[in-house]
């Protein structure tokens, strides 16, 4: 087929004047219902505007509130969150108390505690949701997910805004050991053995090595991915790297000792050389220095049982830079 010079591409002229004529058609709708359009952008945002004014009535303020609940308002004067006066928050205008319990008229007007937030035992997340409104930065950015979490403990599981016992943190018992040890007791008890961290003696809390509120790493540890990673932050001078490593120590520290505490020397899970034999049974020391002959009166003691038994010799035993140093004696 032959097209006249002026007109090669009839398709697409059909369509761009098509496109023209549909733009102008919707020009002229947009122009004709503008003013409509503009009376339902101000009807939509006349609630916006009344909403602040309809939840302002809504709230009765700390001295409502203490007249019943005098005792509650007194407590908690002397904590931080009486004293946290943010402009941002109803706190600043009077409403302590309903900055976490919620707008309380409805309560006052029925007096059913239903119409009131309430943070009692079992709560859960739902309590942690209010506390998190403000505690959602540092330590407490990883409460979501987190061990503690998981398990559907509330903050008031540890904590206490009205009446805590601690002089840090407003727990609910009168130091950190005896909060964390209301679950965890077996660990609570392994630091009452002989040799345990230093938490007894005040040098040490539980948050020394754990964030409790989350944390990417194992047991809730503060630091690093790794278990060793946090006991290296103390013990630096077990970080390495070495030429010669000892495998249980890179694998794990908790290998050989028990990180809360333990009978044994040194926070040992055993007592040596039978913490040793765990791994090495097939060596060319005896495998059974353990008879009679090396262990009852008058025998010959073995050096490899009596003092620190292995590492009487293997004094490096958690690694060496030495070029011969791979028995760990230098």
């Amino acid at each position: 087929m032959m097209h006249r010079p002026g007109n090669r591409f009839p398709a697409h002229a059909a369509i761009a004047a098509l496109a023209t004529a549909w733009g102008m058609a919707i020009g002229l709708v947009a122009a004709g219902s503008g003013a409509p359009a503009a009376d339902a952008a101000t009807q939509a945002a006349s609630p916006a505007a009344a909403q602040p004014a309809a939840q302002a009535a809504d709230f009765v303020g700390d001295d409502t509130c203490a007249a019943c609940h005098e005792s509650e308002r007194d407590s908690l004067q002397t904590t931080l969150h009486a004293k946290s006066q943010n402009p941002r928050t109803p706190a600043a205008t009077g409403r302590t108390c309903e900055t976490c319990h919620g707008p309380g008229k409805a309560h006052v007007d029925s007096g059913d505690k239903a119409d009131i937030r309430r943070f009692t035992a079992g709560m859960g997340r739902e309590s942690a949701e209010t506390c998190a409104s403000c505690h959602n930065r540092g330590p407490h950015a990883m409460w979501s997910g987190s061990a503690h979490d998981s398990r559907n403990l509330s903050c008031t599981t540890c904590h206490s805004v009205h009446n805590p016992k601690s002089v840090n943190a407003q727990l609910q018992q009168a130091s950190e050991i005896e909060t964390c040890a209301t679950c965890h007791q077996a660990q609570a008890m392994k630091i009452t053995r002989t040799q345990h961290m230093p938490v007894t003696e005040g040098k040490m809390t539980c948050t020394s090595c754990h964030n409790p509120h989350g944390s990417t790493n194992v047991k809730l540890l503060k630091v690093g991915n790794w278990m060793n990673e946090s006991c290296v932050s103390c013990h630096v001078e077990k970080r390495g790297p070495f030429l010669w490593e000892h495998a249980a120590g890179r694998e794990s520290c908790i290998t050989c000792h028990d990180p809360h505490g333990s009978s044994n020397d040194r926070m040992l899970v055993a007592r040596a050389p039978m913490l040793c034999q765990r791994c090495h049974i097939g060596t060319r020391h005896p495998s059974t220095i353990y008879d009679r002959r090396n262990v009852t009166p008058g025998a010959s003691p073995s050096n490899r049982i009596y003092g620190r038994a292995c590492v009487n010799c293997h004094s490096n035993i958690h690694g060496s830079n030495h070029p011969s140093g791979n028995a760990f004696l230098r």
